[in-house]
């Protein structure tokens, strides 16, 4: 059966991509969970619709995630820890910590979005990397000080 894929799919293909598929697994998995619907005339006139909604919705994400990126390399924010012997922290900074203190900013970000490479244990500055889109990382200046 000749599927076309509706959105991009990891061992399938891409977006509108005109794939062939056993009849059981078009049927059962794809159509279903809304992955693919059957290649045919006025499905693929749909598609057209669909990539150019598409193109737009991937545009105007990526204008909004360039605007954000903007805003944050301008931006710095403190956190305030709890500090033992040797100016090591008690446990260390989250990115949850961090998405809370942009919060109190006036910038919401998922906590799953910010990048730590290794966590904070020290105080200190620290330039921590966003995944805003795929092709835009954000990068926003984190200082780290005693309470």
């Amino acid at each position: 059966m000749k599927i076309i894929l509706r959105q991009d799919h990891e061992k399938l293909g891409k977006l509108g991509d005109i794939i062939e598929v056993k009849d059981g697994y078009a049927r059962n998995y794809l159509i279903p969970r809304n992955i693919g619907f059957v290649a045919s005339p006025g499905n693929l006139r749909a598609l057209e619709e669909e990539k150019k909604q598409h193109v737009d919705r991937q545009s105007k994400e990526l204008h909004q995630a360039e605007r954000l990126a903007l805003e944050l390399e301008k931006l710095s924010i403190t956190l305030k820890v709890k500090v033992g012997e040797d100016e090591k922290l008690f446990g260390s900074v989250t990115s949850q910590m961090i998405a809370d203190a942009l919060q109190e900013k006036g910038i919401t970000v998922d906590k799953r979005i910010i990048e730590l490479d290794e966590p904070i244990k020290a105080l200190g500055i620290y330039t921590v990397n966003m995944k805003l889109h795929t092709n835009v990382i954000g990068k926003v200046k984190v200082w780290v000080v005693r309470e």
